[in-house]
């Protein structure tokens, strides 16, 4: 018996089958948890007796849920652009073999390896009105500068933008870059030889090519925006008042701090399946492109 089972241990099939059996239930019984105590009345701890989708119905009439998916929406938009942009101009840069590319490729992917807290709390310091960028420009003479987007309610979400694509930019242009040096060599002969100028080439010519690797680029870009906390956390707290509020960190406010456990679990359902609508016309649009 002992022998047969160390054969079983060993065996490629048996080690894949654990495998998929604790995805099972840690990953797929969480998400059957977290849904069944979302139709639930639970607050500080669990209470099984289903009240149908009463949670969900005080989600939706909730203010500050309201503003942190308007807040997503903002952030999300203007951070995806931003960055595909931004990251997809670094790529051409580097794509001209630049001097100095490799420094070039290490300054922007630099802040890939920082950890988001350490990115807030860095751009928090520099867009500080009292000791940041504003004290440092008035010290320098020009009194009447004034830079408080961190403390303007109108403003804050915008400097979570710019922090944001600060921290992406490099993983874009690394992705988009391997794209590029992909492209045949026989294709940008055929474009110096029309005449085509760079600029219109790349616009209209190569990245059209490249739309699976761009839906790559978005579908990460997405991922971080539905599941953004860290960097929220670290630069505004979600201030001031609820103008940088997101969906993640509202539901991670009711887990631990209002311990409203029915709320917090109908929120994150809530995201859970706004994730999969989001890339479900990415998987279609793959799904149709393999078939």
């Amino acid at each position: 018996m002992t022998s047969w089972l160390q054969r079983q241990v060993y065996r490629p099939d048996f080690a894949v089958a654990v495998f998929f059996a604790v995805v099972a239930i840690v990953f797929y019984g969480s998400i059957f948890w977290t849904f069944y105590m979302s139709l639930t009345r639970s607050t500080l701890m669990p209470n099984y007796q289903l009240i149908g989708f009463d949670q969900y119905i005080k989600l939706f009439t909730n203010h500050r849920w309201l503003v942190s998916c308007l807040n997503m929406v903002i952030f999300g938009v203007l951070y995806i652009v931003g960055t595909l942009a931004f990251g997809m101009l670094l790529a051409v840069f580097a794509d001209r073999r630049i001097a100095a590319e490799s420094l070039f490729r290490t300054i922007f992917l630099y802040p890939l390896a920082v950890s988001l807290i350490v990115t807030g709390l860095s751009w928090r310091w520099v867009l500080e009105p009292v000791n940041g960028l504003q004290a440092l420009v008035r010290q320098a003479g020009w009194e009447s500068f004034t830079f408080d987007w961190l403390t303007n309610p109108d403003r804050a979400i915008y400097t979570l933008v710019i922090a944001s694509i600060w921290h992406s930019a490099g993983l874009v242009m690394v992705i988009v870059l391997a794209g590029l040096r992909g492209i045949d060599n026989d294709l940008w002969k055929a474009i110096r030889m029309e005449g085509i100028p760079l600029w219109r080439a790349y616009l209209q010519v190569i990245f059209p090519g490249m739309r699976p690797i761009m839906a790559s680029c978005v579908v990460l870009l997405m991922s971080e925006v539905i599941r953004g906390y860290d960097l929220i956390i670290a630069m505004t707290k979600g201030g001031p008042g609820i103008s940088t509020e997101m969906p993640a960190k509202f539901a991670v406010d009711f887990y631990f701090a209002r311990v409203n456990l029915g709320l917090a679990s109908a929120a994150s359902i809530t995201m859970l399946v706004l994730s999969l609508v989001l890339l479900a016309p990415y998987f279609y649009t793959e799904f149709r492109r393999r078939t």
